[in-house]
C-alpha cells in the first residue's frame, strides 16, 4: 500500500492517512459524501442472514462516520455449482437492510467465484462540521461501546458444532442490527471521535483511535458486553486465528494488567458487525448511556481516554 500513488485534494476530507471508516469527500459547506465498500465470505449458513450481515456491516462504516447511507450497489460472487435462489436469498436479506437504513439499493456487481462473497459498496452524507473522526478523542472522555463482543468466538464456536441455538440467535441478532439507532441518538451529542468494530477487534480500533488522537485509552475489561457463551468457549481456547494476529501487530502498543486471561483474547477478538466506540465527554456520558437504553439501543462505558502515557492503549 504505501508504494501506491498519493492523491492530493483539498475537499478530501478523510483519505487513508488514519485509517478510518470511510472516505469523506466535501461537496459545499454543508455537505460531504461519505464512501465505503465491504464485502466478505459467509459467517452463518443461512443465506438470507448473512446477506443481513454483510449489509449491515457495510452499512456501519457510514454511521461511524456520524452520516447517513443515501445510495448502495451490490458486490457479490457466487459459485456456478450452487442454486441460484441461495444468491436470490443472499441478495434479499442485503436489500432489507438497505430499506431499514433509509438508502436506496441501485444495482452492483457479480461475478462467478469458488466461494460466496457479499458486501455493499455505500454512499452517504454529512454535514462536514458535524462529522465524527477515528481521532479527536481528549483526556476526561468516557468511552461507550454500543454492542456486545465475541463474534469471533462465537463463529469458532458454530464451525466446531459446539454453540447452542440461542447462543447462535444471540450473535446473528447483534450482527444484523444496524448502528443506524445508536447513531440518531449519539448525534445529539458532542462526540469527540467514533470508530465501528470490526475485523481489528475492540483493541486494534482503539488503537487507531488512541494513536490518531495522541492520547492513551483504557479499556476496563470486566465492564466489556459479553455475547452469551463467548466467556465459557474463550475459556476452551476456542479463538479465531485473526485474534492471534490482531495481538501480534498491536502487542507493542498495549499494556495488559489481564495478560493470560479470556478477556484479553476478547478485545483482540475480530467482531464481525461489530458496535460504534464513541468518546463522549464526561458529563454527557450518563445521559447519552440512559436515552441509549431507553430507544432500544442499549450501551456500555467500557473504559476512558487519557493524555499520552508509554503505551497508547492499556488493558485493566
Amino acid at each position: 500500500m504505501g508504494k501506491l500513488p498519493k492523491f492530493n485534494d483539498p475537499m478530501l476530507l478523510v483519505g487513508t492517512e488514519t485509517a478510518d471508516d470511510a472516505a469523506v469527500y466535501q461537496i459545499s459547506e454543508e455537505l460531504a459524501m461519505i464512501q465505503t465498500v465491504d464485502f466478505f465470505t459467509p459467517v452463518v449458513d443461512d443465506p438470507y442472514l448473512f446477506g443481513q450481515i454483510a449489509a449491515a456491516n457495510a452499512l456501519s462504516d457510514v454511521y461511524a462516520m456520524g452520516g447517513e447511507p443515501k445510495v448502495a450497489l451490490n458486490l457479490a460472487a457466487f459459485p456456478d455449482c450452487l442454486d441460484i435462489e441461495i444468491l436470490g436469498k443472499i441478495l434479499q436479506g442485503g436489500a432489507d437492510k438497505v430499506m431499514e437504513a433509509g438508502a436506496v439499493l441501485a444495482g452492483g456487481h457479480t461475478i462467478s467465484d469458488n466461494e460466496p462473497k457479499y458486501g455493499l459498496c455505500v454512499s452517504g452524507f454529512v454535514d462536514p462540521k458535524a462529522m465524527w473522526k477515528n481521532y479527536g478523542a481528549q483526556p476526561g472522555d468516557v468511552l461507550i461501546l454500543t454492542k456486545p463482543l465475541g463474534t469471533g468466538i462465537i463463529s469458532t464456536a458454530i464451525k466446531g458444532e459446539l454453540a447452542s441455538e440461542e447462543e447462535i440467535s444471540s450473535a446473528v441478532k447483534t450482527m444484523t442490527a444496524l448502528n443506524k439507532y445508536a447513531r440518531d441518538i449519539a448525534v445529539g451529542f458532542e462526540i469527540h471521535s467514533c470508530t465501528d468494530i470490526t475485523g481489528f477487534g475492540l483493541a486494534g480500533h482503539a488503537m487507531e483511535m488512541a494513536k490518531g488522537s495522541e492520547m492513551t485509552l483504557v479499556l476496563h475489561t470486566e465492564k466489556l458486553p459479553v455475547l452469551p457463551g463467548v466467556k465459557e468457549y474463550a475459556r476452551m481456547g476456542l479463538i479465531p486465528a485473526g485474534a492471534y494476529r490482531n495481538r501480534e501487530y498491536l502487542e507493542e502498543d498495549v499494556f495488559s494488567e489481564i495478560a493470560g486471561t479470556w478477556q484479553e483474547d476478547l478485545v483482540y477478538d475480530p467482531q464481525t458487525s461489530g458496535g460504534l466506540l464513541l468518546a463522549v465527554k464526561k458529563e454527557d456520558a450518563a445521559e447519552l448511556l440512559e436515552r441509549l437504553a431507553d430507544l432500544g439501543s442499549p450501551g456500555t462505558a467500557v473504559g476512558e481516554v487519557t493524555g499520552k502515557q508509554e503505551k497508547y492503549l492499556i488493558l485493566k
